[in-house]
C-alpha cells in the first residue's frame, strides 16, 4: 500500500465544534430507517462518519450550514454513525471517514464535490437539475446567478448546431459547471445574442464570456478546453477546495506566497495579476496564506519564512523555480521572473541533502545532488527506493532492505542497493518519473536509462527474486585462491546457493 503525496504540504487545519443536535437539518440515519429514507428520496447526501475521526469534525459545520440552504430547495442530506450503525457501515462497504455518497431514488454513487458549505451546495444542486437546463425569461436571471460558472448556448432550434456538441460536454461535466440551453426568441433578445452563440456567466474576473470561435461545427472537446480555461480566476487563493482543479491542470503553477494578515495582502495581489493576466494562457497563478501553509513553501525551496515570496512549480516534473527571497515581489519581478522561466532560460533549483562524508552501510544513501553520478552509472545495476521518514510503510520495510543490500554487498561495483530520502531530495530534470508515493522502488538496470517499477509484495524472497530477473550484471562475486580467480558465488557459498531468512511478509 502506498501513501498518497500527490499535496502533502496542503493538508488544510479546520476549526471543528459542535452543533446542537436538536437545531440540525441533517437526518439521522440508522439501520431500522435507511432503505425508508434513503430508496425514496430522488436526491439525498449521506455522510457515513466516526465520532472520534478529525476529518469528521471539520466537515461538521458545513455539512450543518449546507444542510439548512438544501432543505429550502427540497434536496434532502443525512448522516450515519458507523460507531453505532457499525453493521450498516460494513453493508454499505464503508472503508474511511468520512465517506460522502450521493444517492438517487436509493442508487448511490461517490461524491466528488468539495468539503465547505458553498461547494456542498453548488455540486448537490447541480445533482438535482438536468444535465442541460431549458432557459425561459422566468429562469434565466436565477440560473445565471445560481453559481460560479455557468454556460447557456443559445440556437434558433434545439435541433441546431451546437446544441448537441454542448449537450455533450454537459453530460460529461454536469459535476463540474451549470448548463442552459433556450431558443426562446424573448430570452435570446433579452440577452442581446445572435444564435447560435455560448456564453459563460461567471462570479469572477469577467463576468460575461462568449465563445470566440467559428461555433456551427464546434466539437465537444473544443467547448471543453475553453471552458476548462475560463473556469480557474486569474488569481486565487488555492485551498483544499480548489488545488485539484490546479494539479489535474498540464499548466505550471505560480503561487505568490503571502502573510493574509499583513496590511497590504491586497496590494501585493494586485500587483501581480497583471502579470497573471499576461501568462494565462501558459501558467496558472495562485496566491496561499504562507503562515498556514510554511511547510509547502519549504516544500517549493523557499527556505526562508520571509513574506511576500513567489516561485513557479512545473507540476508534472515536480520542479521547482523559486525567485530570490532578497528580491521584492513586485509587478516588475514577477514578470521578468515568469518571462524567463516560459523562455526555458531558468535552471530548476534542486533540494538536496549534504554529500554524505562516507558510506558506512550496505545500503547506498543516495542524495540529490550526485543522484545522476550514482544512478545513471552504465556500469551499474542500480535498485532505489524512494521513502519518507515519516512513512510507516518505509520503516517496516526499511530490515528487509537492509538485508537486500547485504546480501549483495560482495558485489557493489555490479549493483547498488540505495534509499534517498524524497522529501528531502529532488529529483534532476533529466530522470523520467516522479515519487508520488512511499515507498516507491525503481530499478535501473546497467547500461540503460530506462526505470522498472517494482510492484511486487515486500518480503526478501520477492525482491531478490525481481533483481535476479532485472539485473543485467553477474551478481556473482569471484573469490581469489593463491592469485587465481577459483570459484563464483553468490553472496555467501561455493554452490551459488544463498541460505534465506523466512520472514513475514511487509
Amino acid at each position: 500500500m502506498r501513501l498518497s503525496i500527490l499535496s502533502p504540504a496542503l493538508a488544510v487545519a479546520f476549526a471543528s465544534y459542535a452543533v446542537a443536535q436538536d437545531a440540525s437539518d441533517v437526518l439521522t440515519l440508522t439501520a431500522s430507517d435507511f432503505s425508508a429514507k434513503v430508496d425514496n428520496e430522488p436526491l439525498i447526501l449521506v455522510e457515513f462518519f466516526a465520532p472520534w475521526c478529525g476529518h469528521c469534525k471539520a466537515l461538521a459545520p458545513h455539512y450543518e450550514e449546507a444542510a439548512t440552504v438544501l432543505k429550502e430547495k427540497d434536496i434532502k442530506m443525512a448522516k450515519v454513525d458507523c460507531v453505532d450503525q457499525a453493521d450498516l457501515c460494513q453493508a454499505n462497504g464503508i472503508q474511511g471517514y468520512p465517506t460522502l455518497r450521493v444517492y438517487k431514488n436509493g442508487t448511490p454513487s461517490e461524491y466528488q464535490g468539495p468539503r465547505k458549505a458553498d461547494g456542498i451546495i453548488s455540486y448537490m444542486v447541480k445533482q438535482s437539475l438536468p444535465a442541460v437546463t431549458e432557459i425561459t425569461l422566468s429562469n434565466i436571471d436565477e440560473f445565471k446567478n445560481a453559481d460560479k460558472f455557468v454556460a447557456i448556448a443559445y440556437v434558433s432550434s434545439t435541433t441546431d448546431a451546437p446544441a448537441a456538441a454542448f449537450s455533450q460536454v454537459a453530460e460529461a461535466h454536469r459535476d463540474d459547471f451549470l448548463f442552459g440551453l433556450s431558443a426562446d426568441q424573448d430570452v435570446i433578445a433579452a440577452e442581446s445574442v445572435t444564435p447560435p452563440a455560448v456564453i459563460v456567466y461567471r462570479s469572477f474576473d469577467e463576468p460575461r464570456v462568449a465563445y470566440p470561435y467559428p461555433i456551427i461545427d464546434a466539437k465537444p472537446e473544443d467547448f471543453e478546453e475553453w471552458m476548462a480555461d475560463l473556469s480557474v480566476p486569474v488569481i486565487d487563493e488555492v485551498s483544499s477546495d480548489n488545488y485539484a482543479v490546479y494539479a489535474s491542470s498540464s499548466k505550471p503553477l505560480a503561487y505568490v506566497f503571502l502573510d493574509p494578515t499583513a496590511a497590504n495582502k491586497e496590494e501585493i495581489i494586485a500587483s501581480v495579476r497583471p502579470v497573471a493576466e499576461e501568462f494565462k494562457t501558459k501558467i496558472n497563478f495562485v496566491w496561499i496564506d504562507a503562515i498556514k501553509f510554511g511547510d509547502h513553501a519549504k516544500a517549493l525551496n523557499l527556505q526562508e519564512p520571509k513574506w511576500p515570496a513567489f516561485v513557479v512549480q512545473d507540476l508534472e516534473k515536480q520542479l521547482k523555480y523559486p525567485l530570490d527571497q532578497n528580491t521584492e515581489v513586485t509587478t516588475e519581478s514577477v514578470q521578468d521572473w515568469t518571462k524567463r522561466y516560459v523562455s526555458g532560460e531558468l535552471k530548476p533549483e534542486l533540494k538536496s541533502q549534504p554529500v554524505p562524508d562516507a558510506q558506512d552501510e550496505s545500503v547506498y544513501n543516495l542524495v540529490g545532488k550526485e543522484f545522476e553520478d550514482v544512478v545513471f552509472d552504465d556500469s551499474k545495476d542500480v535498485f532505489v527506493e524512494f521513502y519518507a521518514s515519516w512513512c510507516g510503510h518505509c520503516k517496516r520495510l526499511k530490515p528487509t532492505w537492509d538485508l537486500l543490500a547485504d546480501k549483495y554487498a560482495d558485489v557493489k561495483d555490479k549493483i547498488v542497493v540505495a534509499k534517498m530520502e524524497a522529501t528531502e531530495n529532488d529529483l534532476p530534470p533529466s530522470v523520467p518519473f516522479r515519487v508520488a508515493g512511499f515507498p516507491t522502488l525503481k530499478f535501473k538496470p546497467a547500461g540503460s536509462r530506462d526505470f522498472v517499477d517494482y510492484e511486487g509484495d515486500r518480503s526478501f524472497e520477492s525482491l531478490v527474486a525481481f533483481v535476479e530477473e532485472h539485473a543485467k550484471n553477474s551478481l556473482e562475486a569471484t573469490v581469489v585462491l593463491d592469485g587465481q580467480a577459483q570459484m563464483h558465488f553468490s553472496n555467501g557459498n561455493a554452490s551459488g546457493e544463498v541460505p534465506v531468512e523466512k520472514h513475514d511478509e511487509l
